[in-house]
């Protein structure tokens, strides 16, 4: 269901700004300080990553598109949900890895195939090389059993990340829909938009040889926001 405008909350700010906090960095609206869903300090660990979500807010018109706020989302999943769910979190990407979308190949045509491998396999090497996670391709949407090996491996890369970093690869496991390409991002080996565009190999396929309508284009536009949301805040880690 689509939010109007007319249920969105208005602007009850004018700047918004990154300050300086014990223990990191928050932002304030008009000098007061941001709180979580939970009424938890916004407590953010870089100044980069304080002054992007500040400029998120300042980026706001005469309403406040919370769902439009990646940043913000993130930050408040950071900080409430992910220190009590770290475990939970890295069983989901352990899962992700089962069904990991670079280990789907399609059937066919050979084209396809060719294109798909040459832009997957190279995420799946270096994930085996650097990380232990060596996953397994098959043809077609059945997933094949992954090594148990490969799979503690994932869900150990996960719990080794801090909050901030674990709840971003959670959400690019989503984005893309693959614990390699989210991984792959979270360690600086593709940047959030060009994991974004691998991620939709098959689709950029389909759109060449069928076109693309005006939906599926606001829709694929949509998701390329968010890899640029996501980049920012995986710069903003450092």
């Amino acid at each position: 269901m689509t939010t109007s405008p007319s249920d969105k909350p208005k602007r009850f700010y004018k700047e918004a700004a990154a300050e300086q906090m014990p223990g990191g960095w928050t932002v304030t609206l008009d000098g007061r300080s941001i709180k979580t869903p939970a009424r938890a300090a916004l407590c953010l660990p870089s100044q980069r990553l304080a002054r992007a979500i500040a400029a998120e807010w300042n980026d706001q018109g005469e309403a406040i598109d919370l769902v439009g706020m990646h940043l913000t989302r993130l930050a408040n999943v950071a900080i409430d949900r992910t220190p009590e769910a770290r475990d939970e979190m890295a069983d989901e990407l352990a899962r992700y890895c089962e069904t990991d979308l670079l280990c789907h190949l399609a059937e066919g045509p050979m084209e396809l195939v060719e294109r798909e491998e040459a832009y997957w396999r190279p995420v799946r090497e270096w994930a085996g090389q650097e990380l232990d996670i060596l996953l397994v391709p098959v043809e077609g949407l059945l997933a094949s059993p992954q090594p148990d090996a490969s799979l503690e491996a994932a869900r150990q890369v996960a719990l080794d990340m801090d909050d901030f970093r674990l709840t971003g690869t959670l959400y690019a496991c989503g984005l893309f829909g693959s614990a390699l390409l989210a991984l792959a991002v979270a360690e600086g080996q593709l940047s959030a938009a060009d994991a974004f565009e691998v991620s939709r190999v098959d689709e950029a396929w389909q759109i060449e040889q069928w076109g693309e309508d005006d939906e599926a284009k606001a829709a694929t536009e949509a998701r390329r926001k968010e890899a640029r949301a996501l980049e920012t805040w995986m710069r903003g880690l450092g």
